[in-house]
């Protein structure tokens, strides 16, 4: 997102300079770099939210730039498949929510199911989307970046935010301080901390969520398609699921696992007390009320740490599962998912505050890839108006 948005600014304010700090010493070393790499259709938000809008448009859209720029692109499409009678009632709110947001989606039959994927598993009807797709995050993330770099945005690597002078109007940062006529914030697992500095994100923190993918020989079967399950709206999570990657590889997950500090990826690294002490002060609350179904949700999370569940879940999609060898688990990623600590609520669509000084995105979770194009065209209207 913050590449997209300096880019679009870049595009409409070409006597500005554009600034796009960054902490780490390359791009795309946290969420953009480990995503599933799906383009999804925007099928699975209600009309009137973002997440819907720009999901559509932004799918189209990156489509259109990957053939456009040469990246490789897999326009495998997407199953959705049930596992019961009862679940067929929320195929149909699925069908109903892309019918409403002019998303292509067709309602198959079993045997129709079997023509696209001749091993997968559904009860009765499944859900075909032609438009869903797979790209290389990184891949995508550099070409952007490339961009930006040749339309004049100035990309400054290794460099971290440390506090902002109101006084001054300057950013502090570990490599000096940047002169700032207006900010945009879009620093993923630290927007809110962020965006407190500049008196914003009252009522919300980002809680983290660890996701992992289990990899598949790739000289077992391979699926046709990507294969998902009818999901629990109530969560803005999509159970396990087979993904294929741009090479046609299959993959499994993700988890959705409550992360102890925001950069807990493996063991100890990038441990933070501080961190490591609100979350899970914070979790430990949701735990005992069991607010929003945490309580639920977690316990059937950590589960999915054992390959032996995540298989089990997987078999339920694709009968072939039981050929198969799964032996790697990929890159371990994190949502940077935003609560709302007034309502104890997460929020489920994309959420951005900001006025005539600075800008803050502060929910940008999946499937905000998807969305980067046509989300930072509609946040860069945004930020004009503020300043008008």
């Amino acid at each position: 997102m913050g590449i997209s948005l300096a880019r679009e600014i870049r595009n409409r304010h070409p006597d500005s300079r554009v600034v796009l700090l960054e902490k780490e010493t390359e791009l795309a070393f946290h969420a953009s770099g480990r995503n599933s790499g799906v383009l999804h259709a925007g099928f699975y938000y209600t009309a009137d939210s973002h997440k819907a809008r720009f999901t559509r448009d932004g799918n189209a859209m990156l489509r259109e730039y990957c053939l456009e720029k040469g990246l490789r692109l897999n326009q495998c499409g997407k199953l959705v498949v049930t596992q019961s009678e009862e679940q067929l009632s929320g195929l149909q709110e699925l069908k109903r929510r892309g019918d409403a947001n002019n998303v292509e989606l067709h309602w198959l039959t079993e045997a129709e199911a079997r023509e696209i994927e001749p091993q997968i598993r559904t009860y009765e009807s499944a859900l075909w989307s032609p438009t869903t797709a797979s790209v290389d995050p990184r891949e995508v993330v550099t070409s952007l970046a490339q961009d930006a770099v040749s339309r004049g945005v100035e990309i400054h690597t290794d460099t971290a935010y440390k506090r902002y002078n109101h006084k001054a109007k300057t950013v502090e940062t570990t490599n000096g301080a940047y002169q700032a006529g207006f900010v945009v914030n879009c620093a993923g697992l630290y927007a809110d901390r962020i965006a407190q500095d500049f008196g914003f994100s009252e009522n919300y923190r980002i809680l983290p969520f660890k996701g992992l993918y289990l990899y598949a020989d790739p000289a077992t079967y391979r699926p046709s398609t990507n294969i998902y399950p009818v999901p629990d709206l109530k969560y803005p999570f999509l159970g396990v699921h087979y993904t294929l990657t741009v090479d046609g590889h299959a993959k499994i997950g993700p988890t959705a696992i409550p992360a102890l500090w925001r950069e807990h990826y493996q063991g100890m690294s990038r441990f933070d007390f501080s961190e490591f002490s609100e979350i899970v002060y914070r979790e430990m609350k949701l735990f005992a009320a069991n607010q929003f179904g945490f309580r639920d949700l977690a316990l059937e999370e950590i589960r999915k740490y054992r390959k032996g569940y995540m298989i089990n879940e997987a078999r339920k999609l694709l009968a072939a599962t039981d050929n198969m060898k799964f032996n790697t688990w990929g890159k371990p990623g994190i949502r940077a998912q935003l609560i709302n600590i007034q309502d104890n609520r997460l929020e489920m669509d994309f959420k951005y505050e900001g006025d005539k000084e600075s800008f803050h995105v502060l929910n940008a979770v999946s499937p905000a890839f998807t969305c980067s194009l046509s989300f930072s065209a509609h946040l860069a209207d945004v930020i004009e108006s503020q300043l008008h």
